[in-house]
């Protein structure tokens, strides 16, 4: 008698068949949704600038030089990245910095100076040679366009410091605003925005009087000093 043919499955046939895929293609990878990869992008495009935010806020700043009393270290339009004051503490002598400090901040403008003495230290200039002196030391300046000269205006000398300030003075010395004014005098630590670190954008080449004589010189892109 013939045997019968049950339609069952023997053991080796089920293991095959377990391993096959399912006709939905359940084995397939899952679809993400429409729109995804944009999301994603966006997402660290939003983190990316969230953190270049905080860096130029807290960390660095971005400032424009406006004329040419820092002349010949630096030319009217400039562009410096600063160490913001988030950072910088403790101003020393010799380092650039930008002030936001009253005349000049009441008409809204910044202003970029070499930082000359410190609280407690004693600045003699003598108007006759154009030499300056820090606690008795005459300063080499060669980073200066000329030696200063007489002018209106001025603060007597010897004076020292007051606490909590500092004597600032432009490289350019016969066409500069600064400590040496009685309107300006010693301006005070707080008003320092930060120490420039960098020539990112060199502005067109100017003589002593901001007047423009040439093109930019990318090789002054670098370190400020």
């Amino acid at each position: 008698m013939e045997q019968q043919e049950t339609g069952a499955v023997r053991p080796e046939q089920e293991t095959d068949a377990a391993q096959q895929p399912t006709a939905e293609g359940g084995a397939q990878k899952k679809q993400q949704p429409k729109g995804y990869e944009a999301y994603l992008t966006l997402y660290d495009l939003v983190r990316l600038l969230a953190v270049i935010t905080i860096i130029f806020v807290f960390f660095f700043r971005l400032v424009g030089v406006d004329g040419s009393s820092m002349y010949p270290t630096l030319v009217d339009h400039d562009y410096l990245v600063l160490e913001s004051n988030f950072l910088y503490r403790t101003a020393k002598p010799g380092d650039i910095v930008v002030l936001n400090t009253p005349p000049f901040s009441q008409q809204g403008k910044l202003i970029v100076k070499r930082v000359i003495a410190t609280a407690g230290q004693e600045v003699d200039i003598r108007f006759d040679t154009g030499e300056v002196y820090v606690d008795g030391q005459l300063l080499d300046e060669p980073y200066i366009s000329e030696p200063t000269q007489v002018g209106s205006g001025w603060q007597e000398y010897p004076l020292t410091v007051p606490e909590g300030c500092v004597f600032i003075m432009g490289d350019n010395r016969n066409h500069s605003s600064d400590s040496r004014l009685t309107d300006v005098g010693c301006v005070r630590c707080d008003s320092i925005l930060g120490r420039a670190l960098i020539c990112i954008v060199p502005g067109h080449e100017t003589d002593i009087d901001g007047n423009v004589t040439g093109p930019r010189d990318l090789r002054r892109i670098g370190t400020v000093s």
